[in-house]
Order: structure tokens, then sequence, then C-alpha cells
């Protein structure tokens, strides 16, 4: 397959500017780029699409800039949005790029990384609309789906010039990277073409530059792709823990699982095939699930979270929490219930405290009925007292009520 059937075959093709591209990355090999805006210190699964159709083009021998936008940051992109987003100051944005910049680091290594920052702060108000505001005309400008959206509700005079300074990057890759291939989602579509027609205007008709679109990822039920319970799931490690990160992807149902296995990974279509046909046979096992979460949480977090990961998974699963190191019991049981003790504390009260129990008549029906473990050990004793000298690593107690209920005793 070439790289268009690639991606056409993974679902990751929405369209071509140009149906000259997939001939030119068939018989040249180009440079592409493709941005992210730091309105976070981190990006999110969503962000992760066009970063995996980058590393397939680098895989076919294409050139990438990876853009960090510390200039349109301090813009805002109304690509998808109903409001005016919230202003961000300098400090925050400047923060917001290295934290981007090491994570793109790790997804595509040796790429470039460029921060549009460094030539757009060059522009003066009156270079910037005598040079480039003159070849934008308003009535292209208020086309673009990105405004047309926002006229109702209001958009302002700063936001609706993003598409100008987002084909300012265009240009300026175009012109000292030689980079004629921009990607980007499908809300990019006009900020994408908008840059094609500045290198037109300002290089030539000859100049020869297009873009690749890839679809906006949703689930089943048309929600945004990328969140759970309704919480974001960042790639930053302090924001969503590696293990969280890995039981997004192992929660997946069977249908969805395997398109992202497609989307999410540099697995083959042989293997992919492969999976899909162990599914078919024995679909319990969750074939498909467990390669898409040791793929993409290895790509992030590396081989280390991932052992990290998979030791919680298969303890947790086997009852075996004593064998969790200090920072894998931190990060299996981050937002469990949680209730902090100096000294003792009797096991019904615990029961009560980490809301595993309504009563304290209620958790003793528990405790007799043999459905209540401490640090993987079942116990039947009504009148248990928890002590620090049994804690793991003198600082923890894991209480666990039935197969999948947990609390944490902190031992201070």
């Amino acid at each position: 397959m070439n790289i268009i059937e690639e991606l056409t075959y993974r679902e990751l093709l929405y369209a071509l500017t140009d149906d000259a591209l997939e001939q030119k990355l068939e018989n040249e090999k180009v440079t592409f780029y493709l941005g992210a805006d730091p309105s976070a210190d981190s990006l999110h699964i969503g962000h992760l699409v066009p970063y995996m159709v980058a590393r397939r083009l680098a895989a076919h021998g294409h050139k990438p800039i990876l853009l960090i936008g510390g200039g349109t940051g301090l813009i805002g992109d109304p690509s998808g949005k109903r409001e005016e987003r919230q202003l961000l100051d300098m400090e925050t944005v400047q923060k917001n790029c290295r934290g981007l910049e090491n994570q793109v680091n790790k997804i595509i290594p040796g790429a470039t990384v460029v921060n549009n920052y460094d030539w757009l702060k060059e522009y003066s108000m009156i270079d910037f609309l005598r040079t480039i505001g003159k070849h934008f005309g308003l009535n292209a400008m208020l086309a673009k789906d990105s405004v047309k959206s926002r006229l109702e509700t209001g958009i302002s005079f700063t936001e609706f010039t993003y598409q100008i300074i987002q084909s300012l990057d265009f240009m300026h890759l175009y012109q000292d990277h030689n980079c004629t291939v921009q990607i980007g989602g499908q809300d990019q579509w006009g900020n994408i073409t908008a840059g094609l027609e500045l290198i037109r205007k300002t290089v030539g008709p000859e100049a020869k530059a297009y873009g690749l679109v890839i679809p906006l990822l949703t689930k089943h039920d048309g929600t945004k792709f990328g969140k759970t319970a309704g919480d974001t799931v960042w790639l930053d490690p302090k924001r969503t823990s590696p293990y969280e990160f890995y039981q997004y992807w192992i929660n997946l149902d069977d249908h969805e699982a395997m398109i992202r296995l497609k989307q999410f990974t540099g697995l083959s279509k042989e293997a992919i095939e492969s999976i899909e046909k162990h599914m078919e046979e024995s679909p319990h096992l969750r074939h498909a699930q467990k390669a898409l979460a040791q793929e993409v949480t290895t790509l992030v977090h590396g081989d280390s979270a991932l052992k990290q990961v998979e030791n919680i998974t298969n303890a947790l699963f086997h009852n075996d929490i004593k064998n969790l190191t200090e920072d894998e019991i931190d990060m299996g049981f981050k937002g469990v219930n949680s209730y902090a003790v100096d000294d003792t504390l009797t096991l019904v009260d615990a029961l009560i405290e980490l809301n595993l129990a309504s009563s304290k008549r209620e958790a003793r029906t528990f405790i007799k009925n043999n459905a209540i473990a401490l640090n993987g050990e079942k116990i039947r004793d009504e009148d248990y007292v928890i002590n620090s000298s049994e804690a793991l690593h003198n600082k923890y107690t894991i209480v666990k009520r039935g197969k999948k209920l947990y609390g944490v005793i902190k031992h201070k």
C-alpha cells in the first residue's frame, strides 16, 4: 500500500486539497508540518491522531516539522468553539509550549520542532497588514466554517484573524524550510486552504503546496473521542496516570478497539487482521484492547511505564497487592476514596469512612459474608483493628469490598 491507501485503510483520511498529492507522496520525499496550539501544557489523545499520521508519513521517508503555536496560542483558534477563548498570558503560553515540545519530541523522535512565535514576533502591525493582510478578502474569510459558526454568538477581531496568522505559518515554512504539505484535523480545512492561497499569492501561481486533512474522531454516540466519564485523557502522566491511560484503551468496546487499533498503532494490516480473527474466536480475552493499550502506552509513556501498568493490572486481577511498589500503589489507586489515620482504626469504621459501607450494621454484614479484604487477605473478624504495623511500605492499607470496590487507608 502507498501512504494514501494506508491512511484510507486506517480510516485516517478525510480529504486532500489536491489529488496530485498522492502521486507526489509516492514519487518524492516531501517536508510536511502539523501544528499544536498551547491552550494547555499537555496534549490529549484526540490531539494524538495527526501525530500518528505524521509518524506514518515519516516512516515512508517524508520529513516532519512539528510546530508549537507560541504565537497563535496568544490569539486563539475559533475552530470548533462556540464562544470566545479565554486569552492566555505570555508566561502561561511559554510554559505550555515547553510541555508540548517535550511530548511531541517523544512521539516523533528526530523531527524538527519550531515555535511560530519566533517569526510572528518580528512583524509590526503595519508590516503585517501591508504584506499579509492585503491578500485576504473579507468575503472569503467570512465564508470559513470556523467563522460562520460563530457569527450569531459573536467572534472578536482577534480570533477572526487567526486564519491569517496560521496561513502565515504555512507561507514561512514553505519559504524557509521547503515545506509543501500541511496536515491537520477536519476542522482545520479552512485554515489550511487559506494558507495555500496565501502561498500562491505571495510566492506565485507556480508554487505548489498541499493539505492532507484527517477526520475528526467521534465515538458511537457521536460524542468527542478522547474523554472518559467527562474527563479528558491527557498524555501528561501528572494529569492522567499511565495506569488510567492504559485502562482507557482496555475498556473500549470491541468494535471501537478494532478501529483504534488501526488508527493509533503501527501494527501491520496482517497483524491487525490476525487480532480481528482472534477477537471473533475468543472475544472475552480482549485481544484488540490489550494490543492497543500496550502499543499506545508504550508510545506515550515508554516501556518502563507499561511494565508498571501491567504489574498493577495483574496484581489487582490476581489479588496480589502486596507485591506492588509504592509508586505502583500511588498510580493504581489514584482517585480511589482514601482516609488518613494517625494511629489505629477499626475495620468497621474504615468501611464507613471509605464509603464502602453505609452503616456499621452493613459493614459487619460485609465482613461476616467474607466480602472484605485488606492488602489482598480476606478478613472475617468484625472487631478487626487496622494499624500501621501491617501497612504496605509503612503507608498504605488497601481495603477491597467484593470484586471491584477499593479504598485506601493512608497511615501518617
